[in-house]
């Protein structure tokens, strides 16, 4: 039996000119599948653009980037109607995460925070839902901070929570088309580059030393998770924590 591949498939990634976005990308690429990827700086989506064609073989795949507004659902329309057809859509967008102990959050910024990650998510499916092929699929992201939050992370563990919840609705709301979404754990990205770089190389050295397999992960590690849901026919409404082993310790 021959094994789902993405080769010639058309893939669009939200969020993917950097971090795992850009990784999902890289490694869907690899797999000979055409991508497009958007973000809002359109320098960013541009060097992303140029790094993924180095990685794509010759007359493999197809490569497009677009520079748009993810929390503007008029720009998100426009950006499909213009796509057309495709079969799997990927939403890992996200800015800085914003961490507040409840005594010190501030709530209209909270409330801002869920404009990109959530209400930016649901957004997109909404708009994409027209175009996407009856067999393909939705892969959304989440965060481990869902299962295991740590001081501080009130709104980002409540957006991840919020993201799952939608995923199982949107599965039975969309069938036969796929709805899963990865939680990722501790991943070098620049979601964390609002925390000062001693800090942040602590932080990451403390959880490491935690983690049952010793080490943050990298965008590459998380990148395979978002692959195999969208080859994987037979499975939808589910959430896989990608984390180290981070919520058994």
């Amino acid at each position: 039996m021959t094994q789902p591949t993405l080769n010639k498939q058309r893939i669009v990634i939200l969020g993917g000119s950097a971090g795992i976005g850009l990784g999902v990308a890289r490694a869907a690429v690899a797999e000979g599948a055409n991508v497009i990827i958007a973000s809002h700086d359109r320098k960013r989506v541009d060097a992303a653009v140029a790094r993924l064609r180095d990685v794509a073989s010759a007359g493999v795949a197809t490569i497009a980037g677009h520079a748009v507004d993810l929390r503007s659902a008029a720009e998100i329309r426009e950006l499909f109607a213009a796509i057309g057809a495709f079969d799997h859509l990927v939403f890992t967008a996200g800015e800085e995460l914003l961490l507040s102990s409840l005594a010190e959050l501030d709530l209209a910024a909270a409330r801002r925070f869920f404009e990109l990650r959530y209400w930016g998510a649901l957004a997109a499916v909404q708009a994409a839902r027209p175009h996407l092929a009856r067999e393909g699929s939705i892969v959304l992201t989440s965060g481990a901070a869902s299962r295991r939050p740590h001081p501080g992370f009130v709104i980002g563990a409540s957006i991840c929570a919020a993201m799952e919840a939608a995923t199982r609705a949107l599965a039975i709301e969309l069938a036969p088309i796929r709805v899963n979404i990865v939680t990722p754990g501790f991943v070098e990205t620049d979601l964390w580059s609002n925390i000062p770089a001693d800090a942040r190389a602590e932080m990451f050295r403390a959880a490491a030393a935690k983690l049952p397999v010793g080490r943050i992960g990298t965008p590459d590690d998380i990148a395979e998770h978002y692959l195999g849901f969208m080859r994987g026919r037979y499975v939808t409404g589910q959430a896989l924590v990608v984390d180290g082993g981070g919520v058994l310790v």
